[in-house]
Parts: C-alpha cells; structure tokens; sequence
C-alpha cells in the first residue's frame, strides 16, 4: 500500500532568511529500500525520455521553475553555466546518452521527480541525521559532516541539529547518504523564489510513490549515494 508522505517544512537560519525570504526546504521520510529498479520504473524512464525531446532540452532553462534555480544559482555565487542545475544536468545527460538509464530504485526516483517538476532532491539515510533538516551558511572552519572537508565561508549548507550534511545543490557528508543498509529514506526538496509551493510538494510524492510502489518490493539492495 503506498501512503500519502506527510510533507515537513524544515528551519532557515535567521541571516540566511532575510537574505532569501523565499527560500524554503521541504522534507519527508519514506520507509523504502533502495536496489535494482522494477520494470514499472524502467519502463517509466523510457517513456519520459521518449517524451524528453531534444527541443524540449533546449528550451528546458526558459521556463519559470528551471529558471528560478539558474536565477538563485547567481545570487549564492554558482555560475549555471559552468555547473548546472539539476533539471539542467538531466536534460544534458539524456541528450548524451540517449535516454534515462536505470540506475538504481533511489536515483531513478529522484529523476522521474526532477523531470516531472524541474524541483531539485536529495536522499539522506534518515538513521544518520540528528533532530530536523534546515538551510543555514557555513561557519568559520566549518568541515563537511563535522570532519570532512573545509567548506569555503558562508556556503550554503544542509544541516541537522548537530551539524552540516550535505552543500546545497553538491555533495553530502560522508557516512549521511543512502546506502544498501538503509531502511529509511529522508528526501528533501529546496524551493526559491519563482517556484511554486505545488511543485516542490508534488516532486515529493512523486518519489515517495515510486520508491514505494507495489513495482518496487522486494529490489535487491544497491549503494547509491556516499
């Protein structure tokens, strides 16, 4: 049975708010492994990257929620040009490789999601983090997760109670992401100005309903994540 994910809204930093009024994280835990895709959820891929034309490709960054991101790319000082946005990247790779591959159950989720939406999502084991997820900037000699790397001054990090978990729109923390031993999944979904509430929420249930669909019991686990 595939239940309704309740949907929470996570904390903003105080500076990083009144610098972003519109920026919001939204969040949900999904009880779900991660492994092999079913055929439903292959065969999902094909269709949407049958749909998934080239000229559609071209003229992904003019509509209003791609452009939102590459629009709040620029003001946290990340050129889109030079590193995509999410919705950017997936229209990229599939005009590369011809189509969506199937990776794994989680990451094909998370890519029928950001193209049905454009809304960009990340997948953390939610047995690692520590109290709710928000959106803060790095502190002076702040390292990733606590002891990985040094993140540059006032990046924008994902953090839980304790400390950061991943950079906003790169890389996680070592040890938080979805791994063959996860049980439950946390997926976050980042929303700025320009996009609308549906959209963020409904990227959510979209990967709450494939990870959970009667297709996907019983997949074989799979790594997928750091």
């Amino acid at each position: 049975m595939i239940e309704t994910p309740e949907i929470e809204e996570g904390w903003v930093a105080h500076d990083l708010a009144a610098e972003f009024p519109e920026l919001r994280i939204l969040h949900t835990a999904v009880e779900a492994r991660s492994g092999r895709s079913p055929e439903a959820v292959r065969r999902r891929l094909r269709n949407l990257a049958d749909r998934y034309t080239g000229g559609k490709a071209v003229t992904l960054r003019q509509q209003p929620v791609p452009w939102a991101y590459r629009v709040f790319f620029r003001q946290v000082g990340i050129d889109p040009d030079e590193r995509r946005t999410p919705p950017e990247e997936i229209a990229l790779e599939r005009m590369r490789a011809g189509g969506f591959p199937s990776r794994n159950l989680l990451d094909d989720a998370i890519l029928i999601a950001t193209v049905e939406t454009s809304v960009p999502l990340v997948a953390f084991d939610d047995e690692k983090l520590e109290g709710p997820l928000g959106l803060r900037l790095s502190e002076p000699g702040e390292r990733l997760g606590g002891d990985g790397r040094p993140l540059s001054s006032r990046q924008v990090v994902i953090a839980d109670a304790e400390r950061s978990v991943g950079v906003l729109f790169a890389d996680l923390a070592e040890g938080r992401g979805v791994h063959p031993r996860t049980r439950r999944i946390r997926i976050a979904s980042i929303q700025v100005k320009g996009v609308p509430d549906v959209s963020v929420e409904e990227a959510l249930w979209i990967i709450a309903e494939v990870l959970q669909g009667d297709a996907g019991a019983g997949a074989a686990p799979a790594g997928n994540a750091p």
